[in-house]
């Protein structure tokens, strides 16, 4: 028992220094808003992109939720869902997209605070549905705008 905390502590360090170490602190000591700006680079090729949109997964008193539910992207921005608090997945289910299509697969569930989940905006115009599925029936949702 001891050692699983251990192990669980130890990942939850390591996951939050490479979240930190990933750019400038800002202010309030959240790596995130220094990457809300702009896109070093994509999360897949290492090419230049759009901006950055931080979402939050968030479980609290409050219930389980994104934050923001609602974003607006370009093509080629990159949406960046980051675990703050209890354990969450991506999921953009093709039933309630209907007619859309290049929808990602649904994300790993993110477990650990400050371990992030990018997808890179590559769909049409429109709005778009998500979810996380541990979670939906309780309200976790939220729709992604893509604008030309």
């Amino acid at each position: 028992m001891k050692i699983q905390r251990l192990t669980r502590l130890s990942l939850a360090c390591v996951a939050t220094l490479a979240f930190v170490g990933c750019g400038k602190e800002s202010p309030k000591g959240d790596a995130s808003a220094e990457h809300a700006e702009h896109a070093e680079h994509d999360a897949t090729s290492g090419s230049a992109t759009g901006r950055v949109i931080v979402v939050e997964t968030n479980s609290d008193a409050n219930g389980n939720f994104f934050k923001p539910a609602e974003i607006e992207a370009h093509p080629g921005d990159i949406v960046r869902f980051t675990n703050v608090t209890g354990a969450h997945n991506v999921d953009f289910l093709p039933d309630s997209n209907p007619g859309k299509t290049g929808l990602p697969a649904p994300s790993e569930v993110l477990q650990v605070p400050g371990q992030t989940y990018d997808f890179k905006v590559t769909l049409a115009k429109g709005k778009y549905y998500f979810q996380c599925d541990p979670h939906a029936a309780l309200g976790m949702k939220g729709h992604l705008e893509v604008e030309d």
